[in-house]
């Protein structure tokens, strides 16, 4: 990958408390605050307290389009367009906020990317270009493409800009927290590439240091697990498939792992029939659209995953972009209570 200023281990450690409350000021007019919400029903089933971060509810529909916008209104007015690869979330992300900002948005996106988040990333003005996820390197790709065109490359998460801007939903959670009088014991979080769970790890040790951090992944997509028990980064194996797209990364980022090996506890790997029984749960007691992966925190919770002294725990929901079959498959499942 070619290396900017905003990109690296170096650039790494100039994620802090600042760089991320400076993101909130300048995303703030472009995103809506996402609340904590709970379901009386789940907490006395779980026996301990479920605080729910819904980025579902998010503009897009999930929690990318905070990093994008950061990002993109980081931008020397001099820019045009800019390009970004994405399984779908950042790429309406990217899509949405350069329109906002008056410039061209070209996306490469995996042919088996759901519909909804192509047709999503087309309708906030994106131009959607496809490759095979399973065969071709997007990074390559991308930095070609990008290198052709003369557009600024808008990484999905190894970036500063990213990292900042997903940050700010730590952020929230503390705030939101501390309005509850409430200090969760434990936090748990989609990761992917890692770039939200490195922002709001970040904010949370600055906000709320004794609480616990972990991540969630799907199963055979566990790099980031594997590469903190191992302290590498390690591989996923990429001839497996997932119904968790938007999370089915190779492997965790060079940035991205660097903060997350000082700031996570552990982490759980999810199958899809349990990811599918946590959207169902999610629908029936949060009235909740959530997709695939965006669910796996909410899963890792509702499977009791935690350590049993558990009190009190938030679950970042990631993102609702799913497509009405796979939705089906998911009210058609066992429902987790």
């Amino acid at each position: 990958m070619m290396m900017d200023e905003f990109s690296g281990v170096d650039a790494a450690g100039r994620i802090d408390l600042a760089s991320i409350e400076a993101a909130a000021q300048r995303i703030a007019p472009h995103i809506v605050s996402t609340p904590l919400l709970e379901s009386p029903r789940l907490n006395e089933w779980l026996g301990f307290r479920l605080l729910i971060k819904p980025e579902n509810l998010q503009h897009t529909g999930s929690f990318k389009l905070r990093g994008a916008s950061n990002a993109i209104w980081s931008l020397d007015d001099t820019i045009k367009k800019v390009f970004a690869y994405s399984s779908g979330n950042h790429a309406q992300g990217v899509a949405r906020a350069a329109t906002s900002r008056g410039l061209h948005a070209t996306i490469l996106m995996p042919e088996d990317s759901p519909k909804v988040k192509m047709a999503g990333t087309r309708a906030f003005g994106g131009t959607v270009v496809t490759y095979d996820r399973y065969t071709e390197n997007r990074e390559e790709i991308g930095e070609q493409m990008a290198a052709e065109t003369g557009a600024v490359l808008i990484r999905p998460y190894e970036d500063t800009r990213i990292i900042a801007g997903q940050g700010t939903v730590g952020l929230e959670i503390a705030t939101q927290c501390a309005a509850m009088g409430v200090t969760p014991d434990h936090l748990v979080c989609c990761c992917g590439g890692g770039g939200l769970i490195a922002g709001i790890s970040t904010a949370l040790r600055a906000k709320m240091p004794n609480t616990q951090i972990w991540a969630a992944e799907p199963a055979n997509y566990d790099d980031t697990i594997r590469s903190l028990a191992s302290g590498r980064r390690e591989h996923a194996d990429t001839s497996q498939h997932s119904i968790c797209d938007a999370i089915v990364t190779p492997q965790p980022g060079e940035m991205t792992f660097s903060i997350n090996q000082q700031t996570l506890a552990g982490g759980f790997a999810i199958e899809d029939s349990l990811a599918l029984q946590s959207m169902a749960a999610a629908f029936h007691h949060l009235k909740l659209v959530v997709e695939p992966g965006g669910v796996v925190a909410l899963a890792a919770a509702l499977d009791r995953r935690l350590p049993e002294d558990a009190t009190c725990v938030v679950a970042v929901i990631s993102g609702g972009n799913v497509d009405t079959d796979v939705f089906e498959r998911a009210l058609d499942a066992t429902p987790l209570l």
